[in-house]
């Protein structure tokens, strides 16, 4: 059965976490995925509330920007998640917005070397290996984590071009596409990342993919996401985005797990005016129609 979440966008300020999550938590809500957008919210802090504030849904952070974090930093936060909520945190990592990156003095020159650096070294620490590396951007000497995860977990990371998309199997365990990701683009991206897996020798095990699926419901639906979709610039790409009831929002997470997501996370319309009743709507009246 295909994974079906939400995301609480970051347009919202963070005293609205509390209550949509709540809501999440009660309603049964599989995964609640959260953004670091620049310059609004910090995805850590919130998925720790987050994850604080329940007790089941699986919260996840898509994406946290490679540039703004030294490794050993980005490890120690994921490590002290995953052993106070087992099970729960669901972290990707990527790239960063490049306008973005250059604002802050982040930028670096070749993104896909640091991104590819960085996986490798996450996820050696998380594995509890002490690690040595001196690459282009990313150096250690002799780190361990003294707190590594007790079981193992998963990084997933962010990818949209091709040589990202390789990267991603080549050196993440999933991969976060988004919501201007239509199901032709997702049967390319499983395409490119099995080739990144395969000259990477990594055959054996599953590579899951989460796709965002940018979604509006009630009155004036098609006319919101029509508006998304021109403010994004992609509005004449077909295939992206579903605007109606529960069953034609069902009906488009099916699209998409059939050309190979794993989890369908529905994204609201940026200007979404009852984030608790969207994630409502998504457990209680999509989930029951999402049978693949």
């Amino acid at each position: 059965m295909t994974g079906l979440g939400a995301v609480l966008r970051p347009q919202l300020a963070p005293e609205r976490l509390r209550a949509v999550v709540g809501v999440a938590d009660e309603v049964g809500l599989e995964e609640l995925w959260l953004w670091e957008d620049c310059f609004r919210e910090g995805g850590i802090s919130t998925a720790a509330a987050a994850l604080a504030w329940t007790e089941r849904v699986r919260v996840g952070v898509g994406l946290l920007p490679v540039p703004l974090r030294n490794v050993a930093l980005t490890a120690m936060e994921a490590a002290t998640l995953h052993r106070m909520f087992p099970g729960r945190a669901v972290l990707g990592v990527g790239h960063g917005v490049q306008d973005w990156m250059e604002q802050v003095g982040a930028r670096v020159e070749s993104p896909v070397t640091l991104l590819r650096e960085h996986l490798l070294a996450l996820r050696a620490l998380l594995r509890g290996e002490r690690v040595t590396v001196k690459g282009r951007y990313v150096r250690l000497d002799d780190v361990a984590l003294d707190w590594p995860p007790q079981q193992a977990v998963e990084v997933f990371a962010g990818a949209t071009g091709p040589r990202s998309l390789r990267l991603t199997g080549e050196a993440a365990d999933g991969t976060v596409l988004t919501a201007n990701t239509p199901p032709d683009g997702v049967r390319r991206a499983r395409r490119l990342i099995d080739e990144g897996r395969a000259a990477a020798g990594r055959g054996d095990g599953a590579h899951k993919v989460v796709v965002y699926l940018l979604a509006a419901t009630g009155t004036g639906a098609r006319e919101r996401l029509r508006g998304e979709l021109v403010a994004e610039g992609v509005a004449d790409v077909p295939g992206l985005g579903v605007a109606g009831d529960a069953q034609a929002v069902a009906d488009a997470v099916r699209r998409l797990a059939e050309a190979g997501a794993d989890t369908v996370i529905l994204q609201p319309i940026g200007d979404e005016p009852d984030p608790e009743g969207f994630v409502r709507f998504a457990a209680e009246q999509v989930r029951p129609l999402v049978v693949v």
